[in-house]
């Protein structure tokens, strides 16, 4: 029998910056890397919250384009996503990357560390990148580290 993978996603929006996703496309983009059913709060931030966030909770004190809380031994699987919305926005524009495309990577990458995911040993980053070239695919979106090549 097929388990019916279930997600309660909640977008909060708290960036000033208008040139971002819409609910559906980061519903789409949460639904094609969930393998379990879950719980999620997505949220765009501006640069003060992500630098503080990413301060708090990894000692660094810069803002980052992604940030995954996990809430260990929840059934169904809960945590939350941050977005830096001004940090997305440079990297696309830095890295000559359709802005979308980039949400869509980096919302499949947040969804995938949801869930056990990591990418601090190499073959564990292989294994990531490789899923999340996948998904993207399915997506219709390029491969995000085809410029790596």
């Amino acid at each position: 029998m097929r388990t019916e993978k279930t997600l309660k996603l909640a977008v909060q929006y708290a960036s000033d910056i208008t040139d971002v996703p819409t609910r559906p496309q980061f519903r789409r983009w949460v639904k094609a890397a969930l393998m379990q059913p879950a719980e999620i709060v997505l949220r765009l931030v501006n640069k003060a919250e992500g630098r503080e966030l990413n301060k708090q909770f990894r000692g660094k004190d810069y803002a980052t384009n992604v940030l995954t809380f996990v809430y260990d031994d929840t059934q169904p699987l809960t945590g939350d996503i941050v977005l830096c919305a001004p940090v997305v926005g440079a990297e696309a524009q830095q890295q000559n990357k359709d802005l979308l495309a980039h949400y869509a990577h980096l919302t499949v990458h947040g969804v995938l560390h949801l869930q056990g995911y990591d990418h601090t040993e190499d073959a564990e980053a292989a294994e990531m990148e490789q899923l999340e070239t996948h998904i993207l695919a399915k997506l219709g979106y390029p491969d995000p580290y085809a410029e790596r090549l």
